[in-house]
């Protein structure tokens, strides 16, 4: 019911999630700087986060819905391959996951900054708009001095004005330059990455077996669930709606090389499959 290396994940995570909340609620100290993932752009990339990010968590939820899955689907696993090759197979889907989330926000990053100088060139209210929409700037304030400025109050500023004022423009273009070094710093945290690599990997597995999902009236079989959430993961990607601040490729990633391992080890195996 519940094997050595899933155990250990599950104290693992619970133990570093503690720390978490016991040093930022009583020394004021986050660890999510040093230990949660950044893109490789950022002053706070450190190559030991490709790992320990997947150790942290954004909330209790956050921790509760990932351990819960890992040990619902990952238990089968571990039990079925033994110690070793899960704890490998594990590991191996959160760094794929990792370097598939680092592309994409490599991606992301060149095109704000690409979008960023396109309205320094040609600054309007306009252009403007089209990155506060895009990125979800209502989000964030800004510091003129020890002003805070919501984004959203500057906008509505700028848009009964003209579209071209002279004042907009020149904080604009601050702000927009405050907003990369903030875009370029966000951090990355969770297990996510790895257990989907599992979820998959028990979908590819035991394609038939019958699982019982709330709110799902109905038992579904492993290889539609499975397949299913993989196509909203897709689309919600793609869609990358302002304010989504779930990382869907990092999912992806963790289908993507769980794949792959998959292929590798059953290629000359494949009548151990159910």
């Amino acid at each position: 019911m519940l094997p050595l290396v899933i155990k250990n994940l599950l104290i693992i995570n619970g133990l570093v999630y503690l720390a978490q909340v016991t040093l930022k609620g009583v020394f004021r100290y986050d660890l999510t700087d040093m230990f949660a993932l950044h893109y490789w752009g950022s002053d706070l990339f450190r190559p030991h986060q490709l790992v320990t990010h997947l150790f942290m968590h954004g909330g209790f939820a956050h921790l509760f819905f990932n351990m819960f899955a890992l040990w619902m689907f990952g238990s089968i696993l571990e039990n079925r391959w033994g110690p070793k090759r899960f704890l490998i197979f594990y590991m191996v889907c959160g760094l794929g996951a990792a370097f598939c989330h680092l592309g994409v926000v490599t991606y992301d990053n060149m095109q704000l900054s690409s979008a960023v100088q396109h309205f320094s060139n040609n600054p309007s209210f306009d252009a403007f708009n089209t990155i506060y929409d895009k990125y979800g700037l209502g989000n964030y304030t800004m510091f003129e001095g020890p002003q805070e400025i919501p984004m959203q109050s500057f906008r509505d500023a700028w848009s009964v004005q003209p579209p071209e004022s002279y004042d907009m423009v020149i904080r604009a273009k601050i702000y927009l330059g405050k907003f990369i070094e903030a875009y370029r710093d966000v951090a990355t945290v969770g297990a996510s990455g790895a257990v989907f690599g599992v979820l998959f990997a028990f979908g590819y597995l035991f394609p038939n077996s019958y699982l019982f999902i709330l709110p799902i009236p109905f038992p579904i079989k492993a290889k539609y669930f499975v397949g299913g959430y993989i196509l909203m993961e897709l689309y919600l990607g793609f869609k990358n709606s302002a304010g989504d601040n779930v990382a869907h490729f990092a999912h992806l990633g963790g289908v993507l090389f769980a794949y792959i391992l998959l292929k590798i080890w059953n290629k000359h195996n494949r009548k151990t499959f159910y």
